[in-house]
């Protein structure tokens, strides 16, 4: 991490006011003023504790503090939420900026912050002024796109997943309509490759089943390493939250302050729907048609400016259709597909930051009330002691007759949404007699064990995920839970067992034993074989069966994974059921040949090939097998490890390296003092200068959780500099 001495920020002031207007517009002395209300230290890890005399101090604090650490993925995070990407990237994004636009309008979101609750605004101008002042006091720093954060802005991303609703609109299906031409969906749209899990890991454990009688937490998000930023963020006004925050927003995501804490998992409900359109062409126009009437189809100009080969701007200009409902976003069947889902930024916002000020359960589902969390699962737990699993709260009220997985009769006004579902009507399980709640990605009906909501109970639209490898993963480390400590929990978290090899290996063993001695296959696995049935199901560094397991359920998987999608299976109860024989023992012969290729021997033990490395800053990373690397014992999700690393092999490499997974884990227990520990992927700076860059990777690797510094004087202790911002 880098900081300006006095003289520097002199200069770099004088330069600013003299060479950048549009950094200066805001007014170097007021912004120079409002960071005198704003004081950030930063502990031995180089994570920031931000304090403000307001809470719009402290987020003006708050987004300084983001931009020192990664200014390019802040403002990367935003020129993707505005559809601004292709201005620096070119025509390649122009489809995604379009696919934006569709939903995010710079003149809606003006009028929405105009309209906004006065605190609100506060909180709006305090962050843009952050960021511009980190631009006026950093002239070094060169944004791409956004020269100047206005505060309207923030309600372009105001809800913090990591993969918003707008993705569930396929690009090559948009090109196809708007750009009037044939484009096949790629295999990655159609479903038919794996994508490591994007999701989380959530448990709340109760009290009664905790050594010391108080309420714990894990937080465990599985995204996109270095996605978000680990920081405590506090005020005079109350606001003292720390945790994980996604890049260029100003709430904590994920994480807890000295009474409560919430843990985001992404959750099954569905919440985006599809209606096939019926278009009518009359005198010219085009209506659609719905019930006994046509209705007009709506249009809009959508300029995409994108950046020209030879760099300089062009732009392209689209007619964009729309219903009642929402864009046109692709044609099916001759129909035209338009596409509903949740568009409540400035409650959103709210909902966002106010959660982050709950104090128990009662004031945390007060926020709730807002309704405008559409993608997240919610695990809580507070110092009272109480634990609760929430579905999201944005659900629209549909008739169930209809399938919502799939686009429904947009001319049927009875596929219409009818308003949304009271709180009270969601899956919940609150405080439940099992004394634990726990999600995964999975569905809720598992999430207090016996005491789990009902399916019969919900209409069937509450869940498309199903169950997972690692849903069955947590209720076998939950089952018989007590006296738990925070080492405990952590221990929980990290858990070494892979359920779906526990399900898979039996079948492999039955397909050898049916296949005929004289096979040459049952002959050339019959080591293999062995070596599986006699593994304990556990991953480990030093574990070559692991990575015999891992091969062998990537080969299966590639076969697996087309045809479930086709038959509408489960790809998991594909390859247990549906698998032939021969299958199985092919692509374990398929998985050997791979290690013996790549690493000499199918005996190669796990930790060297699944290998962490962080070379750079860039947010896609480039792995090279001849640099320095970390040994990582967890796998994938996709096995049921509950800690998981997302690794592949890349152009150029044999080794497996992660990107995401596991990102920042934390475990916390409340009482009348909060305790926690926690550990980020790499470290907290992207800078590769900085010590902070990769500090962390070894614990990450490991399990071996850091103290948090929560209270004032742990952080005097462990403080390494204490400043204002531009200082």
């Amino acid at each position: 991490m880098r900081y300006l001495s006095v003289s520097v920020l002199a200069l770099a002031l004088s330069a600013a006011l003299a060479t950048t207007p549009a950094r200066a517009a805001d007014g170097l002395p007021r912004l120079k003023s409002r960071a005198a209300a704003v004081s950030i230290t930063r502990d031995d890890w180089g994570i920031a504790h931000i304090h403000g005399k307001t809470d719009a101090d402290a987020v003006f604090g708050m987004a300084y503090a983001q931009a020192e650490d990664d200014f390019n993925r802040v403002e990367t995070n935003f020129m993707t939420a505005l559809g601004r990407t292709a201005e620096a990237e070119g025509e390649k994004a122009i489809w995604a900026d379009l696919r934006q636009k569709l939903f995010i309008d710079p003149a809606v979101l003006k009028a929405d912050y105009a309209k906004s609750p006065a605190w609100l605004k506060a909180l709006m101008n305090g962050w843009a002024d952050g960021l511009n002042y980190y631009l006026a006091t950093h002239p070094d720093v060169e944004p791409k796109v956004i020269k100047r954060f206005e505060p309207w802005m923030a309600l372009s991303f105001s809800e913090g997943s990591i993969g918003g609703d707008i993705e569930r609109v396929t690009l090559t299906q948009l090109e196809s309509f708007y750009g009037k031409r044939q484009l096949a969906m790629t295999a990655d749209e159609k479903g038919l490759l794996f994508k490591e899990p994007k999701g989380s890991n959530g448990i709340a454990i109760a009290p009664k089943n905790t050594l010391e009688g108080h309420a714990m937490l894990l937080i465990n998000p599985h995204t996109s390493f270095f996605f978000r930023s680990e920081m405590q963020v506090s005020s005079d006004q109350g606001l003292n939250a720390y945790g994980a925050t996604t890049w260029g927003q100003f709430f904590i995501y994920q994480g807890f302050n000295a009474k409560a804490g919430w843990m985001h998992t992404s959750s099954g409900v569905d919440v985006v729907d599809e209606f096939a359109e019926t278009i009518v062409e009359k005198d010219g126009k085009r209506f659609y048609k719905y019930g006994q009437e046509l209705r007009p189809l709506k249009t809009e100009v959508i300029a995409v400016p994108y950046r020209a080969a030879d760099g300089s701007m062009a732009e392209r200009r689209f007619t964009i259709f729309k219903t009642h409902r929402g864009p046109i976003v692709r044609e099916a069947d001759g129909k035209w597909i338009s596409i509903a889902l949740m568009n409540k930024p400035v409650e959103a916002l709210q909902q966002s930051f106010l959660r982050t000020k709950a104090t128990d359960f009662k004031s945390f589902m007060k926020v709730a009330e807002l309704k405008a969390n559409s993608s997240n699962n919610t695990l809580f737990a507070d110092s009272k002691g109480e634990i609760a699993y929430l579905h999201p709260q944005f659900i629209p009220i549909r008739d169930d007759r209809f399938d919502y997985t799939k686009p429904v009769d947009g001319s049927d006004p009875a596929t219409d949404w009818k308003g949304l579902t009271p709180l009270e009507k969601t899956p919940q399980a609150v405080n439940p007699p099992t004394g634990w709640v726990f999600n995964t990605n999975n569905w809720p009906w598992t999430a207090a064990g016996p005491y789990s909501p009902k399916k019969a109970d919900f209409p069937k639209y509450m869940d498309t995920f199903g169950e997972n490898p690692r849903g069955l993963h947590a209720e076998l480390v939950l089952k018989d839970v007590k006296n738990l400590t925070l080492g405990g929990l952590i221990e929980k978290a990290y858990d070494p067992y892979l359920t779906a090899f526990a399900r898979l290996i039996p079948t492999l063993e039955s397909a050898y034993a049916a296949t005929p001695d004289g096979d040459p296959l049952k002959a050339k696995v019959a080591e293999q074989v062995a070596a599986l049935s006699a593994w304990d199901r556990k991953w480990s560094a030093r574990s070559t069966e692991t990575s015999l397991a891992v091969f062998w359920g990537e080969a299966m998987w590639a076969k697996a994974a087309p045809a479930a999608k086709a038959q509408g299976l489960n790809t998991y109860d594909h390859m247990a059921d549906k698998l032939t024989p021969a299958e199985k023992l092919a692509a374990l012969a398929e998985a050997s040949d791979r290690l013996t290729a790549d690493f000499g021997s199918w005996k190669t033990p796990w930790g060297e090939i699944n290998r962490f490395q962080r070379n750079d800053g860039s947010i896609v990373q480039t792995f090279d097998d001849a640099k320095p690397s970390i040994p990582v014992p967890f796998t994938s999700a996709q096995w049921g490890s509950l800690a998981s690393f997302g690794a592949k092999r890349w152009p150029g490499t044999k080794k497996y390296y992660g990107t995401l997974g596991n990102s920042f884990v934390a475990v916390v227990q409340f009482g009348d003092k909060v305790r926690a520990r926690a550990i980020s992927a790499g470290g907290e700076s992207g800078d590769p200068a900085s010590p902070h860059f990769n500090d962390q990777a070894l614990r990450y690797s490991l399990g071996n959780l850091r103290d948090v510094y929560f209270y004032p004087e742990d952080v005097k202790k462990h403080a390494v500099k204490t400043y204002r911002p531009g200082e």
